[in-house]
């Protein structure tokens, strides 16, 4: 039976590469400067994160759409492979507005999967109840092909209305369907003091009923690492993160080089708090 050993370090923490980016990562080549990139430069940049930082990282995720095949090659035995089985209802250059289940994607598990992901939007609208439905039927699926389910509510409020309190009702509404792993915004998008991002953290905990995780969007390169250590310190398992990695190194003239030169310390950095201050797994289970 696979468990969260298999994406976790020895230590039962999680130290995960996110790269699943899809049409956003098109969008930022193109914020960088370097036009709209065809298909070839996307799987290109989502292989030389595999080759750079798969082997320091416990796990990495990586989606259907781009070259998988590529990229799951390039993640060595020993690192946990997590497939993105998101449909992601985008318009070109905008946020995710919505999700479903890619039963294309989810036929692709058989290849070397350890684990598969669902991004979902949460928002209290009418479709609510649909979305958690969605959620359900992903962890029961995830668990009828034998891969663990790794969950990603990101949520979107109204103007003015408090984005930590809506994170922390989706994170008693959908972790109470018990997903192996839950993957969570950073609370208050890491800004604040030590002791309010730790607090917050707490809070964040406290709604959890299965080990988390924080990701890496919404929140400033140099603050994340800070983000990280309060939530680890207050019960998280520690992060799957992209962009906090490897954002600035889109559209380099030397991809690898500088993923080598920038990306791959501050993931060590990031190994370090993990091993430090993260909970083991199953201490969360």
């Amino acid at each position: 039976m696979t468990t969260l050993d298999a994406l976790a370090r020895p230590d039962g923490g999680f130290a995960m590469v996110a790269m699943d980016q899809r049409e956003s990562l098109r969008h930022m080549f193109d914020l960088a400067g370097h036009g709209r990139p065809a298909d070839d430069v996307l799987i290109d940049f989502k292989t030389a994160v595999a080759e750079v930082l798969a082997p320091i990282a416990s796990a990495f995720l990586a989606d259907a759409q781009f070259g998988f095949a590529t990229v799951r090659s390039a993640v060595p035995q020993g690192t946990g492979v997590i497939l993105a089985v998101d449909a992601l209802n985008q318009e070109d250059g905008g946020p995710v507005e919505d999700t479903d289940i890619d039963g294309d994607a989810f036929a692709l598990v058989d290849d070397g999967v350890d684990a598969v992901k669902l991004l979902l939007i949460w928002r209290r609208d009418e479709r609510r109840e649909a979305r958690v439905e969605v959620a359900a039927r992903f962890i029961e699926q995830a668990r009828s092909r034998g891969v663990l389910s790794v969950l990603e509510p990101v949520v979107r409020v109204a103007p003015g209305l408090d984005q930590d309190v809506a994170i922390r009702e989706a994170a008693r509404e959908l972790s109470t369907l018990r997903p192996d792993l839950y993957k969570a915004q950073v609370p208050l998008a890491g800004t604040g003091t030590v002791a309010q991002q730790r607090a917050a953290s707490a809070a964040l905990n406290d709604c959890m009923s299965t080990p988390w995780v924080v990701l890496s969007q919404g929140v400033e390169r140099e603050r994340f690492g800070d983000a990280v250590t309060a939530a680890c310190e207050e019960g998280a398992s520690g992060f799957l993160a992209g962009r906090a990695l490897w954002s600035d190194v889109v559209g380099a003239a030397d991809v690898r080089g500088e993923l080598a030169r920038r990306s791959a310390d501050r993931l060590r950095t990031l190994i370090d708090v993990v091993d430090r201050h993260a909970r083991p797994w199953r201490d969360a289970a």
